[in-house]
């Protein structure tokens, strides 16, 4: 404690909850880290809470932040550790985790390095970073098991990618390799092979609007790629994480190798719960191009149902915004449209009103998918996705009354634009406490670069 007996601050009356429970009860920290539940306790520093909920800081395991393997002259991202982060905090996100891209001629391990020290430097949250694996090299499969014990036990690999085919012997064998040290494997799932025949016979019938950029990555293209991946993960054991599901026909493949008993775990993004594919039909339509693109309405009620049942283990952003006129750029034809917006500022409000609020999913299920089960799955539990003595003090202070409508143009990220623009949503951030520090009361943050820590992880163990 504080030389006057004070611990540093106290949250008081607010409805704790964690993923198996919830309670009205007092939150003591001191020192950055959650010291005390309940019981008599003073404070240098107080926030009342009653009528909130007091939920873990949310964990986001998967954003682009760091830029990929760009080349002179070559577009990226509009968000950076300083924006995107800044942006999480509003949102009640306090801790990320980036995906690496090493450039041409680094091994994962340099553009891991470089990285690092961007979000050391730069960053706002806590975070930790995927290496990306796009040459399967000996050298790439000697560093997997040197990153895993250095504290960096996942990597991630794009199945969309050309090169995956190429190479698939040295993936599987970069899988099996992950197992055996205990490493998570992320999967991008669609077939680069279908996608790039679908984008010919879309060209080759002179289709050339927005619209028709589903036809380019169609379900069948993330579906086979998920059937492969869940090969994968069968005969390599490596822990699996499919990225971004999409589709209730890969949901429905993930179940049945779920109930083989696999290591196999889905990712979701909430613009597969909230949208679908008839916002391609609207003037602007590119600005909701993702990858995979948006599907139809029965898609989205699967995930809604996977979230509800455990299917789905985690909601995650994969923030990548370009800005509106980047997104609507004319010279870009259905299958070159830039894929990515911004979301974390909004993702855990949204999830909170249209779900909580709705009762489609209970307060605890939402902690669990947006904090608890990702920071079990990438080594971080119980320092992060926790609320109990000696778990980092990251908490979100959430009013379920306060009404916003969504305008992207007000918020931090520099893409100017929402894909939930003009929505009107109720459940928002009061506070935002990132390891004892109150960083964000209401849309206004109060954090400076450099703050955050790059998170020790340890190997994967299964839930």
């Amino acid at each position: 404690m504080n030389d006057n007996g004070n611990m540093d601050l106290i949250i008081k009356r607010g409805t704790v909850a964690t993923g198996s429970g919830a309670a009205v009860i007092d939150v003591g920290i001191e020192d950055g880290r959650i010291v005390q539940l309940g019981g008599t306790m003073t404070g240098s520093q107080q926030i009342d809470a009653e009528g909130m909920f007091v939920l873990p800081g949310g964990v986001d395991p998967h954003v682009h932040l760091t830029p990929p393997r760009t080349g002179p002259g070559e577009n990226s991202w509009a968000d950076d550790f300083e924006i995107g982060t800044r942006a999480a905090l509003a949102g009640g996100v306090t801790t990320v985790g980036n995906m690496s891209f090493p450039r041409k001629g680094e091994q994962m391990g340099e553009g891991l390095r470089r990285d690092i020290e961007d979000g050391r430097m730069n960053s706002l949250t806590d975070f930790f970073h995927h290496p990306v694996l796009l040459d399967p090299d000996e050298d790439a499969l000697k560093e997997l098991p040197e990153l895993a014990v250095e504290g960096h036990p996942s990597v991630k690999i794009f199945l969309s990618f050309k090169r995956f085919d190429r190479n698939v012997d040295s993936f599987l064998k970069a899988m099996r390799v992950a197992a055996e040290v205990g490493s998570v494997v992320l999967l991008h799932c669609e077939d680069a092979a279908l996608m790039g025949c679908c984008g010919e016979l879309v060209r080759d019938a002179g289709l050339t609007s927005h619209r028709h950029y589903p036809e380019t990555r169609p379900v069948v293209a993330e579906r086979i790629a998920t059937e492969r991946a869940i090969g994968f993960c069968e005969i390599s054991g490596a822990a699996t994480y499919i990225v971004h599901l999409s589709s209730q026909a890969a949901l429905d493949v993930c179940r049945a190798g779920r109930a083989r008993g696999l290591p196999l775990y889905v990712e979701t993004r909430p613009i597969y719960l909230h949208l679908d594919r008839a916002r391609f039909e609207e003037p602007d339509g590119a600005k909701y191009a993702g990858a995979p693109p948006l599907r139809e309405e029965h898609d989205q009620e699967a995930l809604w149902a996977g979230v509800v049942d455990g299917a789905v283990s985690t909601v995650a952003t994969d923030h990548a915004p370009w800005t509106l006129e980047q997104k609507l750029d004319p010279a870009l034809g259905p299958a070159e449209l830039r894929q990515g917006m911004a979301e974390l500022e909004t993702s855990l409000p949204m999830l909170w009103s249209l779900g909580v609020a709705r009762k489609r999913i209970s307060v605890n299920r939402f902690v669990e998918v947006t904090s608890t089960n990702p920071a079990k799955l990438f080594g971080m539990y119980p320092q992060k996705g926790c609320i109990a003595p000696g778990s980092d003090a990251d908490l979100l202070v959430l009013d379920p009354n306060e009404t916003r409508t969504i305008d992207g143009s007000k918020m931090h990220s520099a893409a100017g634009y929402s894909p939930y623009d003009g929505w009107e949503i109720t459940g928002w951030p009061k506070f935002t406490v990132a390891r004892g520090e109150v960083v964000a009361e209401g849309s206004t943050v109060d954090a400076s670069p450099g703050r955050a820590r790059l998170v020790p992880r340890q190997l994967f163990e299964r839930p």
